[in-house]
């Protein structure tokens, strides 16, 4: 990333619980790389994590992407929803799936300081700052990373005690093998 790049910060979740999520995961950080007007700058270790909501699932493989890019919210949005169609996520219309277990679940969680609240897409992501599986790969990338209406990414993980999320030891997301 050069200094003189102006393009927005964006900071993406991802998870997966089905199938081969650290693959998956890998997958999904090459296909955010290769999104037009979009470069890859960091991504966090993969995180273990309990399933929250519905717990009766398999424990998910959480990570944090940060992106630099052109595409307007909306666009990268519809860029990550393509994104986990093609690995085979399948969303209920109503909604009842929203907790279920998944092959690849993609959120963009701040874009730049915005504030978007509109209809299925909401910036900073509603609950961001009091999840600990967003929150610790977050900071590891970028403490400084500001939450609009929270404060830092650090600040608001100074606040939660995160022992249930433990590193998953694997390759670096960027080793091709």
């Amino acid at each position: 990333m050069s200094e003189t790049d102006d393009r927005p910060v964006a900071f993406i979740g991802l998870g997966s619980n089905l199938g081969d999520s650290i693959a998956t995961l890998r997958a999904a950080l090459r296909a955010l790389d290769a999104l037009p007007g979009t470069q890859l700058v960091r991504a966090s270790r993969l995180y273990r994590t309990a399933a929250w909501g519905v717990t009766e699932q398999p424990d998910f493989i959480n990570a944090v992407a940060m992106l630099r890019t052109s595409r307007a919210p909306q666009q990268l949005l519809a860029d990550l929803l393509d994104i986990e169609r093609h690995a085979g996520r399948h969303r209920l219309a109503d909604g009842s799936d929203r907790w279920g277990p998944r092959t690849l679940d993609l959120d963009l969680l701040l874009y730049g300081e915005q504030r978007i609240d509109e209809p299925g897409l909401h910036v900073p992501h509603p609950r961001l700052h009091e999840r600990a599986f967003v929150l610790v790969p977050l900071a590891e990338i970028s403490p400084d990373a500001r939450i609009p209406g929270v404060g830092t990414a650090a600040q608001a993980l100074a606040g939660m005690a995160p022992a249930q999320v433990q590193g998953v030891t694997y390759a670096d997301p960027h080793d091709p093998a």
